[in-house]
């Protein structure tokens, strides 16, 4: 199957586009001035990025309340990262060197943030991009052979140690110490867990492959298979899955039926996704909102230090 053309790539936005003063003040006011049309926006634009305010990490609660007013916690993340405010986190803390596949954030989880923002307090030397790519234009850029063997959705294994092991522990994963809590959230999302002898917690969860945005009703591309399946992850992954069976894995994932997802299949999505994506370039100070559902988010490798984070928000 040939790809569809890619046309489409973010909204900038920058002081004289708006007639506003390139301070973070600026952008605050005409974010004020903008919040009941902020939403159909994001839509229409999918994701916007905001250059030359001169947003500082000190400075950047009055936009982030704003553009998000209700911030998520990472609870259930897979990702590490570090909480540096109130509900504000590093982007991630894959090492530089790798690429971050395109995803939706907490695809895989039951509920998932309908906006993301990013922010970048940091450039890095070279490099570190943060690459998206429209979701719906993904989903029709894969084989129709793939799209049909992920129709009946797609099962998601964890295994989290409780605080020394491969991968996330279970504290850290729920923001919690409390075993209470993790169960009510995972009952919540209708999941299957077990705790172990060692300490540690199990949990399967089967979710769709594709969902549908609440506004527009566009279809997408909307999982994660690609990112915990061990033949796209490189020789990293082929041989963390060499040493442990693949139920021991920190994280693994078949089809919903439990039957292995090809090789060839979770290649094609990964390699697709990145070939569709537009690359966001840094400068310090800039923005980016996405629709989480609209847009998948990736990462490129960079040289040099690089700060860049995140908030949610439902």
């Amino acid at each position: 199957m040939t790809a569809p053309q890619l046309t489409w790539a973010p909204q900038e936005i920058r002081p004289s586009d708006v007639a506003a003063p390139a301070t973070a003040e600026g952008l605050a006011a005409y974010l004020g001035a903008r919040s009941a049309a902020l939403d159909t926006q994001l839509v229409e634009a999918r994701a916007l990025v905001f250059r030359g305010f001169g947003v500082t990490e000190a400075g950047l609660d009055p936009v982030l309340d704003l553009l998000l007013p209700d911030r998520l916690s990472y609870v259930h993340g897979n990702s590490p990262r570090t909480k540096v405010g109130a509900n504000v986190y590093t982007s991630t803390e894959y090492p530089a060197e790798f690429t971050i596949s395109m995803h939706n954030e907490l695809s895989y989880s039951v509920t998932w943030p309908s906006r993301l923002l990013f922010f970048c307090a940091e450039a890095a030397a070279s490099g570190g991009a943060t690459s998206v790519v429209d979701a719906e234009y993904w989903l029709r850029s894969l084989d129709d052979e793939v799209r049909a063997a992920y129709a009946d959705g797609v099962r998601y294994t964890q295994n989290l140690h409780s605080g020394y092991g491969l991968g996330k522990s279970w504290q850290d994963t729920f923001e919690t110490t409390d075993r209470d809590r993790v169960e009510e959230f995972l009952t919540e999302a209708a999941a299957e867990w077990q705790w172990r002898r060692d300490g540690g917690l199990r949990i399967s969860q089967v979710r769709p492959a594709t969902t549908r945005h609440p506004v527009t009703g566009a279809e997408v591309w909307f999982n994660q298979s690609d990112q915990w399946h061990p033949a796209a992850l490189g020789e990293e992954g082929a041989a963390l899955a060499g040493l442990l069976p693949a139920d021991e894995l920190p994280q693994s994932v078949s089809f919903a039926d439990g039957s292995p997802i090809p090789d060839a299949y979770v290649l094609q999505v990964r390699d697709r996704g990145l070939a569709g994506a537009v690359d966001v370039d840094w400068r310090r100070g800039d923005l980016l909102l996405v629709d989480n559902v609209l847009v998948a988010h990736g990462r490129r490798p960079f040289t040099g230090r690089r700060r860049v984070l995140v908030a949610m928000a439902g």
